[in-house]
Parts: structure tokens; C-alpha cells; sequence
């Protein structure tokens, strides 16, 4: 991951700076200049209409009582694409406009699940107590119980390290 992100700050400074030689050799530039205060200005207002309307789904969202997570995932997006505007480039820029485009949003959201999901599973993997989850919570390498744990190789349960008492609880209720 961190030479992903070493790469990631080393290219994408590369492959601005070239495109804007690139535009512009071809265009001019001023013309250059003016494109990308033009797409700054775009930018920031489709970030304020669209951060307008993910606060106001946000709050429907939650006067509902329903689990605002399509919301926040989409308030984050915004966040993510208002970001990449602010760095001046055209490279940065068509993955911002693609943040804050209604109809391209729902599109980045899947990246994102599909780019946590995959994240949380390897640090769960990696974490020392990934083996106290039973073999059916989903976690990668969960069931087998740490060499050296109580339960390790007897079949006990994890956790308590005693019997387990099968029974019925029977609820009393005492008038005093």
C-alpha cells in the first residue's frame, strides 16, 4: 500500500505537468489557463450544488430513522471529488467531475465498496485476533484458534475456556 502511494504522488505530478504541455502545445498558454479556471469554477459549484443535496439527503436520511449509508458514502465521494479539483491539473480533474456527477457517482461508490471491502478483509487477515471469530463470521482465516490458547487443538470453545452447559433460562418474578 505505501508504494502504491509512493508511485501514486510520484506519477500523478509526472503525468500533469505533461498534459499540460501537451494542451498547451496545441492550444495556447492563455487558452490553457483559461480552460482550467473554467473548470475550477465548474468544479466548485457542482461541489456546493451537490454537497447541498447530499446534506439534504443526509438529514431526510436520518429524520427518517433510517441507516444513512448511501448518504454518507455519497457526502465522502463529494469530499473526494471536491479534492481532486483543488489540485490543478486535467488528470485529477475527470476523476473529480466523475466524484460529483449524479450519474457517475453511483459508479465510484462500487469502487470504493470493492476498495474497502478488499482492505478491511486483508487487516482483518493480518490482526492477531482474527482467529476469535467462529469459521462462519466472513473473516479470512477465522476458526482455527491461536497455537498456545486455551483452546488450541482440545475442540473447546474459544473465548471462556470451560464446558459448555446446555439448558433452558427460566425467568422468576419474585414479588417482594
Amino acid at each position: 500500500m505505501r508504494l502504491l502511494l509512493f508511485l501514486a504522488f510520484l506519477v500523478v505530478p509526472v503525468l500533469e505537468i505533461w498534459l499540460l504541455i501537451q494542451v498547451g502545445s496545441v492550444i495556447g498558454g492563455p487558452a490553457t489557463v483559461a480552460l482550467l479556471i473554467a473548470d475550477s469554477l465548474l468544479g466548485a459549484w457542482l461541489v456546493r450544488r451537490e454537497g447541498r443535496r447530499a446534506w439534504k439527503a443526509l438529514r431526510t436520511a436520518l429524520e427518517s430513522g433510517r441507516m444513512p449509508d448511501k448518504e454518507l458514502a455519497d457526502g465522502g465521494i463529494i469530499l473526494v471529488g471536491g479534492t481532486l479539483l483543488l489540485t490543478p491539473g486535467f488528470f485529477t480533474d475527470v476523476f473529480g467531475f466523475l466524484c460529483l456527477i449524479p450519474f457517475t457517482r453511483p459508479m465510484m461508490r462500487r469502487l470504493g465498496s470493492w476498495f474497502f471491502e478488499r482492505r478491511i478483509k486483508r487487516l482483518a487477515a493480518a490482526s492477531p485476533y482474527a482467529n476469535l471469530f467462529p469459521p462462519s463470521s466472513g473473516f479470512p482465516g477465522a476458526g482455527a484458534p491461536p497455537s498456545g490458547s486455551p483452546g488450541a487443538g482440545t475442540g473447546a470453545p474459544q473465548g471462556g475456556g470451560g464446558r459448555v452447559v446446555h439448558g433452558e433460562v427460566i425467568r422468576e418474578d419474585r414479588d417482594s
